[in-house]
């Protein structure tokens, strides 16, 4: 039996091609993969072919937030929770998967492991394809009142709150976010849930400015102004990682904390040392997420977050390089772009 892959086969080239459907390994499960999001890491990838010091050696699978439909599980197979897994539950996957023995992992930092694959970093293969083996630990079974497109949103959400956790919120701060992509209004919901006073957001892009406001935003601007310039307790930058650390660093208050989840390009990071060493601000470096899954779902599940909203379209995987073209212009309009499947027999 086969199935069908988008395989990156160069910077800006997507090739499909047909492979073997394999049984999963002992302690894996198959997947029928429903939806997948394009995450700012993709395009890292697709347009330099690389993310940071990991450069793609061979053609590659991306796809790293996804959930799907097991189709395959031995028998008192379990999920990241200990809960069943059963042929034709709905399952979030978590794309990393540690080695569960190095010092970071017995200490509880599992997103930390050096010692670590990422699905869709190379060298192993993601989600854009019909069916994936995933170790059933990094599975979670996914509650009737979260759907395909929220299941898969669950991998950026885990970012976002494990950077909110980092951070350190509390009741009545004052907080901003620099950059209004799916992670910067993940993080504008969560503030709000938080209970922050006042919620500053930066974005250049108007539509992602205007939905920053409807989620909780207390005052938007298109760039860094003045008027917000030491101002608040903590910043979280959610952006590229280029100029918005600076920005982060002027929004900081004296004593403030400034949560860095942007990726750079250039693998630089670059912050006026005198701004951030007279204002003694705490950077702190968020490296993926741990243990947000649970949470996660239990937010969605309750209603608490919309993470659906975000969707701005949805590609067949036909159409998966028109999906990253459109992603890396930042075409009116997106936020985050999905590639789904239909959902016929397995």
């Amino acid at each position: 039996m086969t199935h069908d892959a988008a395989v990156l086969t160069g910077p800006g080239t997507f090739a499909f091609t047909q492979r073997a459907l394999t049984p999963p390994a002992p302690g894996e499960v198959t997947v029928r993969v429903r939806a997948v999001g394009i995450c700012g890491s993709d395009i890292h990838m697709y347009t330099d072919g690389r993310i940071g010091t990991s450069e793609i050696l061979s053609p590659l699978v991306l796809g790293h937030e996804f959930m799907g439909e097991i189709t395959r599980a031995a028998p008192g197979t379990v999920d990241g929770t200990g809960q069943p897994l059963q042929v034709g539950a709905r399952v979030a996957v978590e794309p990393h998967v540690a080695c569960g023995h190095c010092r970071a992992c017995r200490e509880g930092h599992p997103n930390l492991c050096p010692d670590h694959t990422f699905m869709g970093v190379f060298p192993r293969d993601g989600a854009l394809q019909t069916h994936l083996n995933v170790p059933a630990h990094n599975t979670f079974v996914l509650p009737d009142s979260v759907t395909d497109l929220g299941g898969a949103m669950l991998e950026p959400l885990g970012v976002a709150l494990h950077a909110l956790r980092l951070g350190h919120v509390r009741v009545g701060d004052r907080a901003a976010v620099v950059g209004a992509g799916p992670i910067g209004l993940l993080l504008t919901q969560l503030l709000h849930l938080n209970g922050v006073t006042a919620l500053h957001v930066t974005e250049p892009l108007p539509w992602r400015r205007a939905l920053a406001a409807e989620l909780g935003a207390t005052s938007t601007d298109p760039t860094f102004t003045e008027e917000h310039d030491s101002r608040y307790d903590v910043v979280f930058e959610a952006a590229w990682a280029d100029g918005s650390v600076q920005d982060a660093a002027r929004l900081a208050r004296p004593g403030a904390r400034v949560v860095l989840v942007g990726i750079p390009g250039n693998d630089e990071l670059r912050v006026q040392h005198s701004l951030a060493r007279r204002k003694g601000l705490s950077l702190i470096l968020a490296r993926r997420m741990a243990h947000t899954y649970p949470e996660a779902t239990a937010l969605v599940a309750a209603g608490q977050l919309d993470v659906d909203r975000l969707v701005s379209a949805t590609y067949p995987l036909s159409q998966v390089q028109r999906a990253f073209e459109d992603h890396a212009a930042y075409r009116p309009g997106v936020i985050k772009l999905m590639v789904t499947f239909p959902h016929g027999p397995a």
